[in-house]
């Protein structure tokens, strides 16, 4: 299974960006979907995340009240809308669909995001 992600590009600091996750090959609905970056030299970190077997939702600190998850599920989307964005926001990110199984672990291909002056 693969996930597209896309969106990423180039902005200057207090932007926004919106990123898209999708697939045709399995429902994101009936996975927790996650939004991770890396940045150059940075080990991987999580964004944010939702899981639909609760709802609950996690968002690190660092994008707390500036990034959002939201989902689309006719169209099997699932966005991240960031504001006031920041250099330090500078990463590529990736989307992940985390199922079940061991082996429901999915990972988009990633968008680069840059944000510079």
């Amino acid at each position: 299974v693969q996930l597209q992600a896309s969106g990423g590009g180039s902005v200057q600091p207090g932007g926004s960006l919106r990123l898209s996750c999708t697939t045709s090959e399995i429902r994101l609905d009936d996975y927790a979907i996650g939004w991770f970056r890396q940045a150059p030299g940075k080990e991987r970190e999580g964004v944010s995340c939702i899981s639909p077997s609760d709802g609950s939702r996690y968002t690190a600190d660092s994008v707390q009240g500036r990034f959002t998850m939201s989902g689309d599920s006719a169209k099997n989307i699932v966005y991240l809308q960031m504001n006031s964005l920041k250099p330090e926001d500078t990463a590529v990110y990736f989307c992940n669909a985390d199922g079940p199984g061991p082996e429901d672990d999915y990972w988009g291909q990633g968008t680069q995001v840059t944000v510079s002056s």
